[in-house]
C-alpha cells in the first residue's frame, strides 16, 4: 500500500502500470505481479468548542503553511482513532482530554495533497472538558479560538477541507 502515487513497485523496484482492478484503476508491477493499492492515509482532528468559538491551529508546515484548521493530522499504527485524535490535540495545541471523552460527529474520504487522500475522523469536545492551555505546538505558529464570521471578517487563510467541521461543531455540544 501506498499514501501517494506509485512509480515504483514497492516489492520488487519493478516499473509500475495501471491496471483494472473491479472495475477501478490500481497499479501493478509487470515484474512481481503485484498490485499495489493507493490507498486512504487515516487522520484524525478534535474540534474544541468554547461557546461558538472553535479552537483552531495555524499549519507551520505542509501542506496549507499559514492556513488556519481544526486541531489533528496522521494517525499511529498503535492508537485508536480517538487516540490519535486526543495526541494530535495535545500536540498542536497544548490540551489534553481523554479519548473517552471525544464524540465523533463526522467522517469523509478527500484528496489532499500531491495524490495523497486521507479518511478523516472529526471529532468534537466542550473546552470544559480539556485540561492545559492553549498554546501552539511543534506544527503549528499560532493557536486560538475562532468563529466562522471572526475567521471571515479578518479574511484568514482557512484549510477550505475543514469548513463544515468548523461550521457544525458548535451545534453539536450544545
Amino acid at each position: 500500500m501506498v499514501s501517494r502515487p506509485a512509480d515504483y513497485c514497492p516489492h520488487c523496484g519493478g516499473r509500475l502500470a495501471t491496471t483494472d482492478v473491479d472495475g477501478r484503476q490500481h497499479f501493478r508491477c509487470d515484474d512481481c505481479d503485484q498490485t499495489v493499492w493507493h490507498n486512504p492515509v487515516p487522520c484524525a482532528n478534535v474540534a474544541v468548542v468554547d461557546d461558538d468559538a472553535v479552537l483552531l491551529v495555524r499549519r507551520a508546515a505542509e501542506p496549507g503553511v499559514g492556513d488556519w484548521t481544526i486541531p489533528g493530522g496522521h494517525l499511529e499504527r498503535d492508537e485508536s482513532p480517538a487516540e490519535g485524535a486526543a495526541r494530535e490535540l495535545r500536540e498542536e495545541t497544548g490540551l489534553g482530554v481523554g479519548s473517552s471523552e471525544l464524540s465523533l460527529f463526522d467522517a469523509r474520504t478527500f484528496h489532499s495533497y500531491e495524490g495523497k487522500h486521507v479518511t478523516s475522523l472529526g471529532f468534537v469536545v466542550a473546552a470544559e472538558q480539556t485540561s492545559g492551555a492553549v498554546a501552539a505546538g511543534s506544527d503549528a505558529t499560532a493557536a486560538r479560538f475562532w468563529t466562522p464570521a471572526a475567521l471571515d471578517a479578518e479574511d484568514e487563510p482557512f484549510r477550505e477541507n475543514h469548513r463544515e467541521r468548523f461550521e457544525a461543531a458548535p451545534s453539536v455540544v450544545r
